[in-house]
């Protein structure tokens, strides 16, 4: 239920005690769904979004709304336009106002370069790449005809600038996510200054479960703060990014340092010494 202080905040940002968010990729017990229900928490009516997960997002909706919490869910593929003008308009009518989108639909999957194909190069920038910008684009135009604008967090990948082995497929889309940020950013404050756009550089956060222990532990102790990323830490930087009025055109990484350290097995000695 929304707290008093949520209220005053909801109120500032968005003019209204219980404005709404549209988290996608929020079906399924992951970051998604955490991130879902961490604006629930902060008073916002939410729109889960599911594709493959429809059963269990209905489940989770009905679980909510008996709960008196208002929510909805809108189903199907982030890369089909035709879908995503559909949630626009499902929105516009239900609730006559979209004041966050948080862009967490992604997949995920290891191939090696000798294996991967045309098709799954595609596959991959058709979901996170292509699904995020039509998204951003249908929504944020919603947002800049909206007297308090609204906020867009994107979900990319710290890894992108550190790419690793057997996701030659992956990186190249999500990388593009960052891109698409900072230029909706632009588009989107200049016809509504208002509307800001930001992403969240996760990472590592909900390790596969084939990774060995030893595995496991070697990425921890790559990390500077020693553990693995939680999806309650990309909650609350989406949450914060969201909701930080003077902040716009961001990537934040949120990935325990592993951005700016190499781990303990680099050679600490990048350049010779001076007469070496």
């Amino acid at each position: 239920m929304t707290n008093l202080s949520n209220s005053s905040t909801n109120q500032s940002l968005f003019g209204t005690d219980s404005p709404v968010a549209l988290i996608t990729g929020s079906g399924v017990a992951r970051v998604g769904r955490c991130i879902a229900e961490r604006f629930r928490d902060a008073g916002f009516r939410v729109v889960l979004h599911a594709h493959k997960s429809v059963e269990i997002a209905e489940k989770l909706v009905s679980e909510w709304q008996r709960d008196g919490q208002a929510s909805s869910l809108v189903v199907g593929d982030v890369s089909d336009e035709d879908q995503v003008r559909k949630w626009r308009e499902e929105i516009a009518h239900r609730y006559g106002r979209l004041d966050v989108l948080v862009n967490s639909a992604a997949i995920w999957e290891p191939i090696s370069l000798e294996q991967a194909t045309a098709a799954d190069f595609k596959h991959f920038f058709n979901v996170n790449a292509l699904g995020t910008a039509l998204t951003n684009q249908n929504f944020g135009l919603m947002m800049t005809q909206q007297r308090y604008g609204g906020a867009i967090v994107n979900i990319g990948d710290w890894s992108t600038i550190r790419p690793y082995r057997d996701f030659a497929h992956y990186f190249p889309s999500k990388a593009s996510v960052v891109s698409i940020t900072q230029s909706m950013a632009v588009e989107l404050a200049t016809r509504n200054p208002k509307v800001r756009v930001n992403a969240v550089l996760p990472g590592p956060v909900l390790l596969a479960e084939e990774v060995s222990e030893p595995r496991r532990q070697k990425i921890i102790h790559e990390s500077l703060l020693q553990r693995e990323g939680t999806p309650e830490d990309v909650a609350s930087a989406a949450f914060f990014l969201a909701t930080s009025p003077f902040i716009t055109g961001a990537c934040l990484p949120v990935d325990g340092g592993r951005t700016i350290y190499a781990g303990p097995s680099a050679d600490p000695i990048a350049h010779p010494r001076v007469g070496d």
